[in-house]
């Protein structure tokens, strides 16, 4: 009896070790259907210091649903120092299954797919930790270097331009594990934030994310927007004003307009109008739109860094499984802060247009 009963607990162990080193690999379900090529998109502005990119991917919902698109998103690491190890979908023998992503010290095998940004389908070249502080590269992304400064700039040379989205099986990329990713996989990980969970959600729930439609008609826009452009590139001309982050929140996938989605965050807000000043003294007019600009500038590092206090006080809220109430009073109290920034903003703009518009002094 004692010699079946240590067979029982060692079968019970290895049970045990089989699950804890499959808590970061594979979700529970295999589809037969491989997943669609990634879509090109255009890296949304960095919303402020601190912020990771993690790329966008394929998910499967059910068999009437089918895959959708989950937008790439910048997100705050949960941990000074850690990386994101993108997911990614892998032939298991009998069909492909979704190995989850995870936060590391180190940037572990994500099966040779080329997500663009920085993920060319082996570790990540978009920037680096130094001293506490993030250090991004402007070569390959979007970031505004008026806000952030913690920035540097080297060349990315990846050989391939695959749009394949998994590993292994009929068309997938042939690439395996190195003994240092291996060993990066053994490492303490942490599991998607739950601003991430929620953007996928969103997602899901969103029909334009679907692969029917972002691969199947008009509607890819969702997925593929006009002048797209390929995700290794970093768009040159990208306009601080313009620029739409797309945030861990609902709110960044939904589909409703512009003009009929509630302002709740800066990223809410809409986008900015050109302004010419047109006073007929060309050297006065030049004086008053750089005084425009100034003000734009400064107004969008404070839209920033308000965005990001409240996406701060959402993943600290999810982390403490807060109650339908206390998400709403939050909600109410981003609200507020939202619109009495816009208030001051829009009161500093009229203030400098004002400028254009008074008479030019009469001279003696």
């Amino acid at each position: 009896m004692h010699i079946f009963s240590s067979i029982r607990s060692s079968l019970f162990a290895l049970v045990l070790l089989a699950l804890s080193a499959t808590t970061y690999a594979q979700i529970g379900i295999s589809i037969s259907l491989a997943p669609p090529e990634l879509p090109t998109y255009e890296q949304p502005l960095c919303p402020g210091d601190g912020y990771l990119w993690t790329p966008g991917y394929w998910a499967y919902a059910d068999a009437d649903t089918g895959y959708y698109w989950v937008p790439g998103a910048w997100v705050m690491a949960p941990e000074p120092n850690f990386l994101w190890t993108p997911g990614y979908w892998g032939w298991g023998g009998n069909g492909y299954a979704f190995n989850e992503g995870y936060w590391g010290l180190h940037v572990g095998f994500y099966g040779g797919v080329s997500y663009g940004y920085g993920y060319f389908g082996d570790g990540y070249e978009g920037g680096r930790w130094q001293d506490g502080h993030f250090f991004y590269n402007r070569s390959v992304n979007n970031v505004n270097v008026t806000n952030i400064h913690n920035v540097y700039n080297t060349t990315v040379n990846h050989n391939t331009e695959s749009r394949v989205s998994y590993n292994g099986g009929s068309g997938g990329i042939e690439r395996r594990p190195t003994a240092q990713e291996e060993s990066f996989s053994r490492e303490k990980h942490v599991p998607p934030v739950a601003a991430q969970h929620e953007h996928a959600q969103a997602a899901r729930s969103n029909p334009e994310q679907r692969a029917s439609l972002i691969h199947g008609g008009s509607s890819a826009a969702a997925g593929r927007p006009e002048n797209a452009r390929p995700e290794n590139a970093r768009p040159e001309n990208a306009r601080t004003e313009t620029a739409r982050p797309e945030n861990a929140r609902p709110e960044a996938a939904r589909p409703e307009s512009a003009a009929t989605r509630p302002v709740v965050h800066p990223s809410d807000l809409p986008a900015r109008q050109p302004f010419t000043a047109n006073s007929g003294n060309a050297a006065r007019d030049q004086k008053v739109q750089q005084q425009h600009s100034q003000v734009i500038a400064k107004q969008d590092q404070q839209r920033q860094q308000l965005q990001q206090k409240q996406d701060q006080e959402h993943q600290r809220q999810a982390s403490q499984n807060t109650n339908e109430a206390g998400k709403q009073k939050l909600e109410q109290q981003h609200q507020q802060q939202t619109q009495k920034l816009q208030q001051k903003h829009t009161q500093q703009e009229q203030k400098v247009q004002g400028k254009a518009q008074q008479p030019a002094p009469k001279r003696g």
